[in-house]
C-alpha cells in the first residue's frame, strides 16, 4: 500500500512534528511535507496553539507547486472551523493530488471526517503509514481525547539501593547535572507538573522550567517563548499559605485540596476542590479528570513517596521515569515510594523497560506497565 518513498517522506514529517514539543500546547504536534515528482516542494509543522497548522506553512512554503503533489501529515488533517480554517479545506483548495495521513485523529470533532472531505473532493486519501510512531509524538493529546485523562509520567530519583534522601531528609544531590537537565526538558514539555504540599513546605520549590538549565535544548527555543507548566499542589488539608517561591516564579498555579483556604491568594493561582478519595485524601483520578477538563495533554508528577506512590497504587500513571545513581545510602535512608505491601509474589507489580541510557553519571530508565496487568 504505501512505498518505501512514502514512508521516507512520513519519516520527515514526524521529525518536524518534534519541532512543536514545546510551543503547541493544548494542540498536537503535527508535520506536514509536500512531495511533487519525487521532490519536495514544501513542508512545515504547527508551532503554536492559534498559528498557522502544519499543513498551511507546507503550502505557503510549496506556493503554485502543490498543485498535483503529495502531501504526507503526521495526523489526519483538521475538518472544523477552530481558531484556524480547516486544513482539509486548504488542501483541497490547493490542489493537492493525494494526502497520506500517519493516523485518524481521534479528536470527535474530526474523527474521520477530514479524510472524508478530502475524499469527496476526489483527492486519493490515506491513512495508517507510520501510526504507532506519529501515537508516540503525541502521548498526551490522544489519551485525552480517547479517555479525557492527560498522558502521566512519574518522575522519580534514587540510589541504587532505591533511597531517596537520608534519614535525615537531606537529598541534594543524588544524582548528577546531567539528569537533572534532562529533567528540566521533561518538564518543558509537560503542561503541568504534580507535587504535594509536603514536598512545598519541606523545600519550598518553585517548580518551574529553568531555561539556564536545559542543557542542549537552550538552542530549541528563546527564555522569551518558553511556555511554562500548569504548576499544581496537592494540598488535601489547605495547609500552604503565602508566602512561597511557587509565587515568586512565572507560570499558573492551581492549588487542589479539600476544603476553603483561610487566607488570599493572587489571581493567578486556581484554588480546586476536589472530592474525597474515602481515606481523607484527594481523589487523584478527579483531580485527572479535572486537568483534562483545562485541556493538559501531559502530566509530570514530581513528588515525594507518598503521592508518588498513590498516583502508582491507583493505576493513574502511563511511564515511569526513574533516574538512578551509582550511589549506596544506607537501610535506614529514605525509600523510593509508599505502596501497599505485598504477601505474595503474584501481587507484586510487573513493570516493562521501554528505555534505559546513560545520562551523564547516571542512568534513566523509562518503564510501563506490563499489557496483561
Amino acid at each position: 500500500m504505501f512505498s518505501p518513498e512514502d514512508a521516507r517522506h512520513m519519516a520527515r514529517a514526524l521529525e518536524l512534528a518534534r519541532r512543536g514539543q514545546l510551543t503547541t500546547r493544548p494542540n498536537p504536534r503535527v508535520g506536514c511535507v509536500l512531495v511533487k515528482e519525487g521532490a519536495v516542494v514544501g513542508e512545515g509543522y504547527h508551532i503554536r496553539a492559534g498559528g498557522p497548522h502544519a499543513e498551511v506553512h507546507a503550502l505557503r512554503a510549496a506556493g503554485d507547486a502543490a498543485r498535483g503533489a503529495t502531501a504526507y501529515v503526521t495526523l489526519e488533517p483538521c475538518s472544523h472551523f477552530g481558531r484556524t480554517p480547516p486544513c482539509s479545506q486548504a488542501l483541497i483548495d490547493a490542489g493537492v493530488a493525494r494526502v497520506v495521513a500517519a493516523m485518524v485523529d481521534p479528536n470527535p470533532q474530526v474523527a474521520g471526517r477530514g479524510m472524508k472531505m478530502l475524499a469527496d473532493a476526489g483527492i486519493q486519501a490515506e491513512h495508517g503509514l507510520m501510526a504507532a510512531e506519529a501515537e508516540a509524538v503525541n502521548p498526551g493529546f490522544m489519551k485525552r481525547m480517547r479517555t479525557g485523562l492527560p498522558f502521566v509520567r512519574i518522575k522519580l530519583a534514587s540510589s541504587l539501593d532505591g533511597r531517596t534522601a537520608l534519614a535525615n531528609g537531606e537529598s541534594k544531590w543524588i544524582t548528577g547535572p546531567e539528569a537533572r537537565a534532562d529533567v528540566q526538558r521533561l518538564r518543558a514539555i509537560s503542561d503541568a507538573v504534580i507535587t504535594g504540599a509536603d514536598s512545598v513546605l519541606a523545600d519550598n520549590p518553585s517548580m518551574n522550567v529553568r531555561h539556564g538549565e536545559l542543557g542542549h535544548w537552550q538552542n530549541r527555543i528563546a527564555a522569551d517563548d518558553l511556555i511554562q507548566p500548569l504548576r499544581v499542589v496537592v494540598d488535601g488539608r489547605a495547609r500552604l499559605a503565602p508566602p512561597l517561591k511557587l509565587l515568586e516564579s512565572d507560570g499558573p498555579l492551581m492549588l487542589a485540596s479539600l476544603q476553603s483556604y483561610g487566607c488570599d491568594w493572587p489571581e493567578s493561582v486556581s484554588c480546586w476542590t476536589g472530592d474525597d478519595n474515602g481515606a481523607g485524601k484527594v481523589d487523584l483520578r478527579g483531580l485527572l479528570e479535572e486537568l483534562g477538563r483545562r485541556e493538559i495533554n501531559e502530566v509530570l508528577v514530581e513528588a515525594g513517596s507518598a503521592l508518588a506512590g498513590a498516583f502508582i497504587a491507583a493505576g493513574l500513571w502511563d511511564e515511569l521515569w526513574l533516574y538512578q545513581a551509582a550511589k549506596l545510602m544506607g537501610s535506614d535512608a529514605r525509600g523510593l515510594v509508599a505502596l501497599p505491601a505485598c504477601e505474595s509474589m503474584a501481587q507484586v507489580a510487573s513493570l516493562s523497560v521501554k528505555d534505559v541510557r546513560r545520562v551523564g553519571a547516571d542512568l534513566r530508565l523509562i518503564l510501563t506497565r506490563q499489557e496483561n496487568d
